[in-house]
């Protein structure tokens, strides 16, 4: 491998939601340079951060239709059941349940968190409170997805938080969708809820750290933990 390739293999993919983003930080930095120096580093460190929030690095998801995988990068704010919303038709009883809570400093590209077909998307408007926020799952902006999987029907919900006022999803209802497929994207901070057929068994706690794609949060396994194939 020569230095190039070396080079570009250390360069993270920048996601193109993100490319109007940093091209108008890169102008507004230019400007800034032109009236006063200070404020042109300030916006140049705007724009490296633009850069930064919409990196899309890539994953090497483990393949087995057992496992369900983080749909996001960030901090598991709670695991536990919970009652899926409504519009999910996951129906009314408490269901195991994963938060992902995604900083303004997190990779915010989502990913299917279980191999099957998407049988439904719905968005639901809302508000705009903490998506750190346990009440963010039923008060805020939303769009949910219902993936029907080999081990049940697994919902995925998008919220929208304090700062995120838009929600992005990538995929449509009737289509096959594999395990740490890109489905969608959240600017700016937000959170990513699962709910989980109830033999799921969850693995992470609160407080864990989740790399979307890759970090295994729940099986249906009974026995001890296995090894897993990676793609």
């Amino acid at each position: 491998m020569n230095l190039l390739d070396s080079f570009r293999r250390q360069i993270t993919p920048v996601h193109p939601d993100g490319y109007l983003f940093i091209a108008i930080a890169a102008a507004i930095s230019l400007a800034l340079f032109f009236l006063y120096a200070p404020l042109g580093w300030l916006g140049l460190g705007l724009t490296l951060w633009c850069a930064y929030f919409f990196r899309d690095p890539p994953r090497l998801t483990p393949r087995d239709d057992a496992i369900v995988v983080a749909p996001a990068d960030g901090a598991v704010a709670y695991a536990g059941p919970s009652v899926p919303p409504p519009e999910l038709g996951l129906g009314p009883d408490a269901l195991p349940r994963v938060s992902i809570f995604m900083s303004i400093f997190d990779a915010h590209v989502n990913r299917a968190p279980v191999s099957g077909r998407i049988s439904k998307i719905i968005y639901r408007p809302g508000l705009f409170l903490n998506a750190d926020l346990d009440k963010a799952s039923q008060d805020n902006e939303r769009n949910g997805l219902v993936i029907d999987a080999l081990q049940g029907r697994v919902g995925v919900v998008q919220i929208a938080g304090l700062i995120a006022r838009r929600i992005r999803c990538f995929v449509a209802a009737g289509e096959a969708i594999e395990a740490g497929e890109r489905f969608g994207l959240i600017r700016f901070g937000s959170r990513l809820d699962v709910y989980l057929p109830p033999s799921a068994r969850l693995l992470v706690g609160v407080g864990a750290r989740s790399v979307a794609g890759e970090t295994i949060i729940a099986d249906f396994h009974a026995g001890p933990p296995r090894t897993f194939k990676l793609s």
